[in-house]
């Protein structure tokens, strides 16, 4: 099947209702909108979500949280998770083999919590002061990419 052969299923799509044609169409004379009033009218209606004067529903509800939109593919480690790699050069790629990061995340940042024993070279990675001085002090060092 290629993408120009898909159609809609059977009966998603009516006909459109052929309005004011006649009384014996059935939809003659006014259309099925009533007789008088504002929504009989053309342009005739209010804002989405409005209820007759009533506090609309999301006027009603407390407003709550916030999610960003690049949060979930950002992620902090901790000086100390670093020991669990293996790897003596350690990069998104090394994170996600020791699974200390998920595989959705682009972009990763060193956080200082925690101790390293071991001298690691950090590769592509941001770091904050904190850490890159625990880094340094361990015998290890941060390289830009």
């Amino acid at each position: 099947m290629q993408l120009n052969e898909l159609k809609p299923g059977q009966g998603a799509h009516k006909p459109r209702k052929r309005l004011g044609r006649g009384a014996g169409s059935g939809t003659g004379k006014t259309g099925g909108r009533g007789h008088k009033g504002q929504r009989s009218r053309s342009g005739g209606h209010s804002v989405i979500g409005f209820e007759g004067g009533q506090m609309p529903l999301q006027r009603r509800l407390p407003k709550f949280g916030f999610v960003s939109r690049t949060g979930r593919f950002n992620d902090e480690v901790r000086v100390g998770d670093l020991a669990r790699v293996d790897a003596d050069t350690i990069d998104l790629q090394a994170l996600r083999v020791s699974r200390i990061i998920g595989k959705r995340v682009k972009r990763v940042k060193i956080i200082a919590a925690g101790k390293l024993a071991k001298a690691v070279v950090v590769k592509g990675i941001a770091v904050t002061r904190g850490a890159r001085a625990a880094i340094e002090a361990a015998g290890g060092k941060v390289e830009e990419s």
